[in-house]
């Protein structure tokens, strides 16, 4: 072979080995992701049974039963689970803009930014709202923990959230390019951008409004406050990755991961719900004669009451429900493209 043969092939191919080392960089980094999550698995798992081994519980619901550290954890779980969701509406929206080369993401952004202080704002609303009611603490607390559960569940709703990926997605998506196809003016589609950028954000910020007033009321705003900056710490580092680094999560592996973790927090939370409603004499108290280990009363709000029992049992059943209603119809579908 030739020195002009060879050069010709070095130009058709240039590098022969690149499809090999693309191949194996993937499955580096699917080896790099998948262990990480397993250690992280491993670590929340191991500090769930040493709290339940050495930390005394507190089976009496008419006192506090949820640690500062539990509470610290049920809220930044909950804050990263909906900043994730956010990061992936947002990944969604501004994937085909970035390409364009027009700048079109940078209103989004704007909005998406305008929608954390929007959250923040609302914070403060539903404080003042929620301080101002003139009713007994027992009655506020079952209130606010009964919303909380409510806000959770929907959170946690398989089915919702795959009518809500292909609804919602699919209606900013379709805003946005009807805004950018038009022929108005540059400052308003600029607005248009803006305020879609907006929207899609500010309903996870609300979503989690509501949920924390519960364990605002329960702990105090520090630690609520030490949740949530966790949270966030951990939605920037997601963000950082998506928006500056470009690179592509596995965020389906990591909504369903973090959607175990939140199935934890919401068994807490419907427990805690329950005995808050009992004690508001909002519900009645069927006492079973029970032996339980004080780590379940610590970590999941587990007690020997029958309304207890059975509503956290329809909760789960509830949310795992959803799932596999949510896989059925998604086969369905995926079945009658390829028919």
């Amino acid at each position: 072979m030739n020195a002009n043969v060879i050069e010709a092939e070095e130009k058709r191919n240039p590098e022969p080995m690149a499809p090999v080392l693309q191949v194996l960089s993937d499955r580096k980094r699917h080896l790099v992701i998948n262990v990480t999550l397993a250690i992280l698995a491993i670590c929340v798992i191991g500090v769930l049974i040493w709290q339940g081994l050495t930390a005394a519980g507190n089976p009496d619901p008419t006192v506090g039963h949820l640690s500062r550290f539990a509470m610290v954890m049920d809220t930044g779980i909950l804050v990263f689970r909906e900043g994730l969701e956010a990061i992936l509406v947002l990944a969604a929206l501004t994937a085909s803009l970035v390409r364009t080369g027009k700048g079109y993401w940078k209103p989004i952004g704007i909005g998406a930014g305008l929608s954390f202080l929007a959250s923040v704002a609302t914070w403060f609303i539903v404080v003042a709202i929620i301080s101002n009611i003139n009713a007994p603490e027992l009655d506020i607390q079952a209130g606010t923990g009964l919303l909380a559960v409510v806000v959770l569940l929907v959170i946690m709703n398989w089915f919702f959230h795959q009518i809500y990926w292909t609804g919602w997605i699919a209606h900013h998506n379709r805003s946005k390019q009807n805004i950018i196809e038009s022929s108005k003016p540059t400052s308003v589609i600029f607005k248009g951008l803006m305020l879609i950028g907006f929207t899609s954000v500010y309903r996870e910020g609300f979503e989690v409004v509501l949920f924390l007033q519960d364990l605002r009321l329960k702990a105090g705003s520090a630690v609520v406050l030490e949740g949530v900056l966790i949270g966030l710490a951990l939605t920037a580092m997601v963000a950082v990755l998506t928006f500056v680094a470009h690179q592509k999560l596995p965020y389906l592996k990591m909504l369903v991961f973090t959607g175990i973790m939140l199935g934890m927090v919401m068994i807490v939370m419907v427990g805690e719900s329950v005995q808050e409603m009992q004690q508001a004499n909002w519900i009645g108290t069927t006492t079973l004669n029970i032996k339980m280990p004080d780590w379940l009363n610590t970590w999941f709000a587990i007690y020997p009451s029958a309304e207890s029992l059975w509503i956290q049992f329809f909760a789960a059943v509830l949310v795992i429900g959803s799932y596999f209603i949510a896989q059925y119809f998604q086969g369905r579908k995926f079945a009658k493209v390829n028919i």
